[in-house]
C-alpha cells in the first residue's frame, strides 16, 4: 500500500505532471490545489510522488512571475 502524504505536502500527479498542494482526502483520491491556488483536482495516492525542491521553487517562480503579468490575483 502507497503511504498517503500529509496535507499540506507538495506532490505531483504522475499521471498530469502538474504540482499540487494536498488538501486532503475524498474516498480513494487525493485532492490538489495548485500552487498559488485555484480549482481542485483528484488524483490517485498510487500517481502521487512528493515534489523535489526545485519543482516546488519552479511552480512559485512561474506564479509569481505570472502575477506580476497581472495573469492571477
Amino acid at each position: 500500500m502507497t503511504a498517503v502524504p500529509p496535507v499540506g505536502s507538495y506532490v505531483v500527479d504522475t499521471g498530469s505532471g502538474r504540482l499540487g498542494q494536498v488538501m486532503g482526502r475524498e474516498g480513494p483520491y487525493l485532492q490538489l490545489r495548485p500552487f498559488g491556488g485555484g480549482r481542485e483536482w483528484a488524483c490517485l495516492p498510487e500517481a502521487a510522488r512528493a515534489a523535489t525542491t526545485t519543482e516546488r521553487l519552479r511552480a512559485a517562480t512561474a506564479y509569481a512571475n505570472a502575477r506580476s503579468r497581472g495573469e492571477v490575483p
